[in-house]
C-alpha cells in the first residue's frame, strides 16, 4: 500500500515538474516563433509597383513663350476639307460656316527678328493680321510668303529678341512618343495638351493634287484655334505645325495632323530667302505599293515602295532614265514606303541636287542618280 501510494505521488510531482517547465518555456518558444514569422513574411512581401509618372512643365515652361496668337481680319472664304478630314479656316474657327471677317489661330516664332511660322489657311485670305505674344504684346504683321501644297505661310512683325522655339528633328520622332501641342484653341491663350505620335508619313488627301503630305499624326487634342500652333516633343523641341483634325464636328474627335519641322524649315527658309517655296520635282506621277501589285510587277519580295506610274515629259525622272513600273524603295539610303515619304523626301531637296534612288526594274535591284529640276507639278 506505501508502495502504491509512492509511485502516485511520484507521478503527480512529475506532472508538475513537466507542467512548470511547459509554461517556463512556451513564452520564449512562443517568441521565438512570432519572430520567424514575421521575418519570412517581411522577406516574401513582393515590393510594391512602381506608379509612372509624367511632368511636361519643363516642356511647356521652354515651349509657351514661343507660341503666338494670331488674329485675322479677312475676305470672305470658302471652307475647304475631304469628308470627315478638315482643316478649318480662322474665319470657320469661330464663328461656323457663315464666314464672318475676324478670327483666330495661333503662330511659333521662328527667328529673333520676328519671322513666324504659321498656316497657310490661317492668313491666305487676311487683309489684315494682329500677332499677340505671350507677354501681350501686340504688333500688326505682314505676310512674307505662302505654299498651299503645304499649308505653310511665313509672316513677319517688327520686332528684335523674340523668343525662338528651339527646333526637333521630326525625322527622328518616332511612333508612340510623346508629344505636346500649344496653341490659342477657342481663343483659349496659350493652351498645352498632350498626346503620343499616332502614326507618321499620313497623307489624308487634303491639300489637293500635287501637295506634300507627309503629316505627324497625333492624338494630342488640337481644336480650332491651334492651326499653326506648335506640336513639340517631351524636352520642349519643336517637331512639327499642327495644321489639320479628322472631324465630323469641326472640333478634337481623337486624331490630329503637323507639317513635319524638317520640311517645314526647308520651306521656310525658301520662303525667307525668295518670297516664295522653290520646288523641285522628280516629275513622275506614283502610287503605292501592295501584295497584289507587287505580284503583278514580278517584285513579290517586297512589302513596300512606290511605283512609277507614268512620267513628265521633259522631267527629272524622265532625264535619269526612270521608266514605268519602275519600284522605289530607297533615296539616299533611306527606305521609302510611301507615297508621302517619298513626297517628303523629295520636297526637303533643292533644286540641282542629286538624289541617288534604290529601283526594281522587273525584279532586278538597281541605282539611279537623278538631278532635280524645277517644274509646275
Amino acid at each position: 500500500m506505501k508502495q502504491w501510494i509512492s509511485l502516485v505521488f511520484a507521478g503527480m510531482l512529475g506532472g508538475l515538474v513537466t507542467f512548470a517547465g511547459t509554461q517556463w518555456l512556451a513564452p520564449e518558444k512562443l517568441e521565438n516563433d512570432q519572430s520567424s514569422m514575421v521575418a519570412r513574411a517581411v522577406n516574401w512581401s513582393p515590393p510594391a509597383a512602381a506608379v509612372p509618372t509624367f511632368d511636361f512643365s519643363e516642356a511647356a515652361d521652354r515651349t509657351v513663350p514661343s507660341v503666338v496668337s494670331i488674329k485675322v481680319t479677312a475676305k470672305p472664304e470658302v471652307s475647304r476639307g475631304r469628308g470627315d478630314l478638315q482643316f478649318w479656316s480662322p474665319f470657320e474657327e469661330f464663328f461656323g460656316r457663315s464666314m464672318p471677317r475676324e478670327g483666330a489661330g495661333s503662330g511659333v516664332i521662328y527667328s529673333a527678328d520676328g519671322y513666324i511660322l504659321t498656316n497657310n489657311h490661317v492668313v491666305e485670305s487676311a487683309d489684315q493680321i494682329e500677332v499677340v505674344l505671350f507677354d501681350k504684346r501686340k504688333f500688326n504683321a505682314t505676310i512674307i510668303g505662302t505654299d498651299p501644297k503645304t499649308d505653310l505661310a511665313v509672316i513677319k512683325i517688327e520686332s528684335n529678341d523674340l523668343p525662338v522655339i528651339g527646333m526637333g528633328d521630326s525625322d527622328a520622332a518616332k511612333v508612340g512618343q510623346w508629344v505636346l501641342a500649344v496653341g490659342n484653341p477657342f481663343d483659349l491663350a496659350s493652351t498645352v495638351t498632350a498626346g503620343i505620335i499616332s502614326a507618321k508619313g499620313r497623307n489624308i488627301d487634303l491639300l489637293g493634287k500635287g501637295a506634300i503630305e507627309s503629316f505627324i499624326q497625333t492624338d494630342a487634342a488640337v481644336n480650332p484655334g491651334n492651326s499653326g500652333g506648335a506640336l513639340v516633343d517631351a524636352t520642349g523641341l519643336l517637331v512639327g505645325i499642327n495644321s489639320a483634325i479628322a472631324t465630323r464636328t469641326g472640333s478634337f474627335a481623337g486624331y490630329s495632323f503637323a507639317i513635319p519641322i524638317n520640311l517645314a524649315r526647308r520651306i521656310a527658309d525658301d520662303i525667307i530667302a525668295h518670297g516664295s517655296y522653290q520646288r523641285a520635282f522628280l516629275g513622275i506621277s506614283i502610287s503605292d505599293l501592295d501584295g497584289k501589285y507587287a505580284q503583278e510587277l514580278g517584285v513579290d519580295h517586297l512589302s513596300q515602295g512606290v511605283v512609277v506610274e507614268e512620267l513628265l515629259d521633259g522631267g527629272s525622272a524622265q532625264y535619269a532614265g526612270i521608266l514605268p513600273k519602275d519600284v522605289i524603295t530607297e533615296v539616299d539610303g533611306k527606305t521609302i514606303k510611301s507615297v508621302a515619304e517619298l513626297q517628303e523626301v523629295v520636297g526637303r531637296a533643292r533644286v540641282n541636287d542629286i538624289l541617288n534612288l534604290t529601283l526594281f526594274r522587273k525584279g532586278k535591284r538597281m541605282e539611279l542618280p537623278v538631278r532635280l529640276r524645277k517644274g509646275n507639278s
